[in-house]
């Protein structure tokens, strides 16, 4: 069953552990549908995704289409597909390109729906301090994270764990269990099971303004918020100095030691490094820019 055809649509880290898993199993996509590369870096040079960079190496033909448009859908016409499968894409897929595959789309998304549609699963579930987080494969249709559902699977959180380590291992169990069940989603014997609605919750885009903290913050609250910023777009704060406001971004945080109610981010944060300055740790930091 692992000689299907399939087109996989994916960006980033999450996606590329996805993808990672289904090779190992054989299962070799068609095309890959990525975004498109993009200027990084102080000299902005154009880089392209990993992703994009791993299959040209292994021949697999890639797509980087700005706008899913009738264009692209135009594209994929010519071949026959089996299926498509999305893990982390980035963009609404139009229902039009979603049916193009002979069985459908399949999703790959890192909550346990319908909880936590939306863009920022992990971030959201680690922001909210939750003990566990799940996947669901899901088959797309015209909503967002609306689908039916074909499996789901759970598993604790480590307390160091950040968004970043955790888009990996999700990547990676959700590619294991996509291996799974596509042979029973394609001969029909796994039927898809529709979403309680009614306890759908949503999650938003994640902006570089959430990072901002204070000092005398909940240190509880900082703790997830560094582990669900981590690595983008990490915490950062504003203190007096020399007249002006001087940004200094956290770089470590502790992550387990034990903390009460009342403690505050200062008791946490291990290292930062001022606007302009290299790496310190923080008490260096507190005598030199606070005490």
């Amino acid at each position: 069953m692992n000689n299907i055809s399939f087109a996989f649509f994916g960006t980033g880290p999450l996606a590329e552990s996805v993808l990672a898993s289904l090779v190992r199993a054989g299962y070799i996509p068609k095309l890959l549908v990525t975004k498109p590369d993009s200027k990084q870096g102080r000299h902005m040079e154009l880089i392209a995704p990993h992703i994009k960079t791993w299959c040209e190496m292994k021949n697999i033909p890639v797509l980087q289409p700005i706008k899913l448009d009738s264009e692209f859908s135009n594209s994929l016409r010519p071949n026959v597909y089996d299926l498509f499968i999305v893990a982390s894409y980035g963009k609404i897929i139009p229902e039009e390109i979603l049916n193009l595959a002979k069985h459908g789309t399949l999703n790959v998304h890192p909550s346990l729906l319908p909880k936590y549609r939306g863009p920022s699963p992990i971030e959201s579930a680690l922001l909210d301090g939750e003990k566990e987080v799940g996947i669901s494969i899901m088959k797309l249709d015209k909503e967002m994270d609306h689908g039916p559902i074909l499996a789901q699977t759970k598993f604790l959180i480590d307390k160091e764990a950040t968004a970043g380590t955790l888009k990996v291992t999700c990547g990676q169990l959700g590619g294991e269990l996509l291996t799974q069940i596509i042979p029973h989603f394609i001969d029909g014997t796994l039927i898809p099971k529709e979403q309680d609605h009614s306890k759908a919750t949503f999650c938003k885009i994640i902006g570089k303004e959430l990072g901002e903290i204070k000092l005398e913050d909940n240190a509880l609250i900082v703790r997830n918020k560094f582990r669900a910023l981590s690595p983008w777009p990490l915490l950062y704060f504003f203190i007096k100095h020399n007249e002006r406001n001087l940004r200094v971004k956290i770089t470590k945080i502790d992550l387990v030691s034990e903390i009460e109610n009342n403690d505050t981010s200062e008791k946490i944060i291990l290292s930062v490094i001022p606007e302009g300055k290299k790496e310190i740790n923080f008490e260096s930091f507190k005598r030199g820019y606070i005490n």
